[in-house]
Parts: C-alpha cells; sequence; structure tokens
C-alpha cells in the first residue's frame, strides 16, 4: 500500500471520528426530549473507531489519532519514517471533520461554537470544574490504557479479527469514565479539530491535550515492549 493511500484513509478515518463523535455531542447529546447524554456520546466515539477500522484497518492501520501513531512507535510496530506524515493527515482529517460540523450546525439559529463545541479543557473549562493536574493525570492514564489495549488486541498472539471490537468498546469506556473531567480528549487531532472553531479557551488550553495523551501513548509503548521481551529467569 503506497504512503499516499494510507495517507488519505487516515484523513477521512479522523474526519470520521471527529464529525461522528464531536458531532454526537454538538447536535445529539441535549436534543429535547430524546438527547443522546453522556452514554450515546461515549457509544459514538467507540462506533467511529469500530467501523473504521474494519473499514481502513488494512490500508492504513486505522490510527485516527497522533497519539496512536506515536504509541505504535514506541511500542516498535510503526515506522518512524512515516509518523510525521501520519500525524499531518490526522490533523487535517480533525480539522475537516471540525469544519464540516460547524457548516451544519450553524444551520440552527442561536448556533455559538464559543459556548464550546464539543472542545476539551480544564479548570472552568471542565465540564465537572476539574483541575488542570486532575485532567493530565486522567488524559495521561485513559491514553496509557488505550495504547495497552490497541498493543495488545493487535498482538499476533491475540485472538484474530477481534482488535476492532476490543478498541472500539475501550474507546468507550475511556469516553464514559472521563467525559465530566475533560470532555475526553486522548487524541490531539480531535482536540485540535474543535478547538479551531471555538477559537478562544480551547485553543489556549489545547497543549495539554497534545502532552498527556503522548506521554501516556510513549510509555504505553514501553510498557508493552517490556511485555514483549524475552524472559531472562
Amino acid at each position: 500500500m503506497t504512503l499516499t493511500k494510507k495517507l488519505a484513509a487516515e484523513f477521512i478515518g479522523t474526519f470520521w471520528l471527529v464529525l461522528g463523535g464531536c458531532g454526537s455531542a454538538v447536535l445529539a447529546a441535549a436534543f429535547p426530549d430524546v438527547g443522546i447524554g453522556l452514554l450515546g456520546v461515549s457509544l459514538a466515539f467507540g462506533l467511529t473507531v469500530l467501523t473504521m477500522a474494519f473499514a481502513i484497518g488494512h490500508i492504513s492501520g486505522c490510527h485516527l489519532n497522533p497519539a496512536v501513531s506515536i504509541g505504535l512507535w514506541s511500542g516498535g510496530r510503526f515506522s518512524a519514517a512515516e509518523l510525521g506524515p501520519y500525524i499531518f493527515a490526522q490533523v487535517l482529517g480533525g480539522i475537516a471533520g471540525a469544519a464540516i460540523l460547524y457548516l451544519i450546525a450553524s444551520g440552527q439559529a442561536g448556533f455559538d461554537a464559543s459556548a464550546g463545541f464539543a472542545s476539551n479543557g480544564y479548570g472552568e473549562h471542565s465540564p465537572g470544574g476539574y483541575t488542570l493536574v486532575a485532567a493530565l493525570v486522567t488524559e495521561i492514564v485513559m491514553t496509557f490504557m488505550f495504547l495497552i489495549i490497541i498493543l495488545g488486541a493487535t498482538d499476533k498472539r491475540a485472538p484474530q479479527g477481534f482488535a476492532p471490537i476490543a478498541i472500539g468498546f475501550a474507546l468507550t469506556l475511556i469516553h464514559l469514565i472521563s467525559i465530566p473531567v475533560t470532555n475526553t480528549s486522548v487524541n490531539p487531532a480531535r482536540s485540535t479539530g474543535v478547538a479551531i472553531f471555538q477559537g478562544d479557551w480551547a485553543v489556549s488550553q489545547l497543549w495539554l491535550f497534545w502532552v498527556a495523551p503522548i506521554v501516556g501513548a510513549i510509555l504505553a509503548g514501553i510498557v508493552y515492549r517490556w511485555f514483549e521481551s524475552e524472559d531472562t529467569a
């Protein structure tokens, strides 16, 4: 598979993740009487990854997330030469998904992206008012666990064909845990896309949603490499 095709797949996949996941939060979470709520938004994010894993996993690996690409590199599963292009394609896909969501959401009278637009935040911009430290710990730990699950589910020794299901449900569970804390990122591309359209505090707090997921992903890669290492005793 050529790099161009891989990057196109990553663009489309990340586009779908942001449009599907953040779209559920912006358009449907609190829709009058039949809003899907926290559970629905969590499931929507998981479904975007699950569906794309089956659709493009055989093309690009379906990373959809700079932290995932970095974690796979840290775990010895991904080439450093493709890391930059993958991250670039993912961020562009995230921005494109947010742009389409903005276009749709703007069709409703009174819509105001500055009110949040499914952006990630801490302190006064955390859904539950959680501190910067709480947000940092949450994003590191959640991304760490996400990468451990990804690395384990895609291990050649794991049952074959079930990885997309495990990964999709993992992302659902992560959202169920952490939406109240940070609105759940674990994905710098997802955070960047909507932050650009929120345009205020989300941009100033965006650094955390790059740093924390990357730290968590690198640590997971290191730990999983240890799991894979040969025992000497």
